[in-house]
């Protein structure tokens, strides 16, 4: 049998047992005694509340963008509405006007009278949905406000290259009128 360090020091007579009993009442001290101490947290409620303020964050930016998919919906709504309302009557035609938006060709049916007042910027296009219509500056204006990207751009960005002085086409212009 083995005897505990304390034994064995005890029985050498290296210790007293005055000393033993002080020495077992030092380590009873030192042992938490498991009352409850408000100052001090645990490992578990700090996570605990760790995971509340995270939760918490992840729920505010969640509302946040609920809300900003609920004003944006409302502001499309808005802008369906305007255009219905405003819009130019469709025409039937074979003849189209094409035009770049969000990097993709897109095109309406106009006749000529339609196709100069869109040229001559007196009628804009707009994006409503998939769809796209000719709509007056105010109506345009006003749909500029609530989305900017719906009204098409059609300002002409035209760059006039530099022409070479051996280029052998340089006596030729391109007509700017050419329909696509």
């Amino acid at each position: 049998m083995s005897l505990s360090l304390r034994e064995q020091l005890l029985q050498a007579g290296l210790v007293t047992t005055k000393q033993v009993k002080k020495a077992q009442q030092e380590q009873n001290k030192q042992r938490p005694t498991g009352k409850f101490n408000p100052d001090v947290k645990s490992a578990r409620e700090l996570a605990a509340e760790k995971f509340q303020i995270e939760k918490i964050a992840r729920d505010q930016e969640l509302n946040r963008q609920r809300q900003e998919k609920a004003e944006r919906k409302a502001r499309m709504t808005q802008i369906w509405q305007l255009v219905e309302q405003n819009r130019i009557t469709r025409v039937e035609s074979d003849d189209y006007f094409n035009f770049v938006h969000l990097n993709k060709i897109h095109r309406i049916a106009v006749d000529a009278s339609l196709r100069e007042r869109i040229t001559t910027g007196q009628v804009i296009i707009v994006r409503y949905g998939k769809f796209y219509a000719p709509v007056l500056p105010a109506i345009a204006e006003r749909v500029r406000e609530r989305d900017a990207e719906s009204v098409v751009d059609l300002s002409l960005k035209i760059t006039t290259p530099e022409v070479s002085t051996d280029d052998p086409y340089k006596d030729f212009t391109v007509p700017d009128d050419l329909m696509w």
